[in-house]
């Protein structure tokens, strides 16, 4: 496994004060979410797109992925939502970005599995995945496996495993995990007080199960990316993310043989 730090973390800081944390704390790569608090989003032009990619890289860091905000599934008409994840798959390539992240945001999924096709062969193209996270209403590994099953579309297309997420919605790590079987490209790690209330606390001091997890993931022989979402954005009185990446870095380590 390769650790990440998600830019959640670390609201209204700049991409010079992620990749400072980032490289203090042993982390392979960041996850950059797309948000003009960031400074990272599809408006960017040519040369401040290079501009990301170069300090990164010159960091000795990887973009490990792009955290978007597309709602795949959501109501409405098709051709705004597909603009906006074509938008962010470009920018994902100028960054060079694997993958990015988007949302459900509704229930049906024979409408996410159309604009999954609408945007595959753009993806394609361009080398990079769309890849949903288990969140809103399709928060299961169960969900977002039918949502995937019907896009047929596997080559750019997989699952971001939230571990928080499928857990609170009643379902086991270990349905998740079985769900999403080849779906699975990417893990964001978290703690929380409990299923009911998601305030972040440091890793293996709340009620996410992260040990069990971690076992089927290693078990699994999974070898990507682990990001430690650290949702101080939405939580402004929690911790600096520098605080807890030291427990992410550590469950890394204990279960992906090591972050570097």
């Amino acid at each position: 496994m390769k650790l990440a730090v998600s830019t959640l973390g670390m609201p209204g800081e700049g991409l010079g004060a992620a990749i400072e944390v980032a490289t203090e704390h042993g982390c392979q790569g960041l996850e950059l979410r797309l948000h003009p608090d960031t400074g990272v989003h599809a408006g960017l032009g040519p040369g401040e797109r290079r501009s990301v990619r170069e300090r990164v890289a010159d960091a000795g860091l990887e973009i490990a992925a792009l955290a978007g905000y597309a709602g795949v599934c959501e109501p409405g008409p098709d051709e705004p939502v597909v603009e906006h994840i074509l938008a962010d798959l470009a920018l994902a390539a100028d960054l060079g970005a694997p993958g990015v992240r988007v949302f459900p945001r509704g229930e049906d999924p024979a409408v996410g599995a159309r604009r999954l096709r609408a945007v595959s062969a753009a993806a394609r193209d361009l080398g990079v995945r769309v890849l949903v996270e288990t969140h809103d209403a399709m928060a299961t590994g169960a969900s977002v496996a039918r949502l995937l099953d019907e896009a047929a579309c596997p080559e750019t297309t997989g699952v971001i495993w939230d571990l928080l997420h499928p857990w609170r919605h009643g379902e086991q790590p270990a349905d998740t995990l079985g769900a999403l079987g080849p779906w699975l490209a990417y893990v964001q790690v978290k703690d929380a007080v409990s299923a009911e209330d998601s305030t972040p606390v440091p890793m293996g001091t709340g009620a996410v199960p992260l040990e069990e997890s971690g076992v089927l993931l290693r078990a699994s022989g999974f070898d990507g990316w682990v990001s430690l979402e650290w949702e101080r954005t939405w939580y402004p009185r929690v911790a600096p993310v520098g605080e807890i990446l030291p427990g992410a870095a550590a469950w890394v380590e204990r279960f992906g043989g090591g972050s570097r």
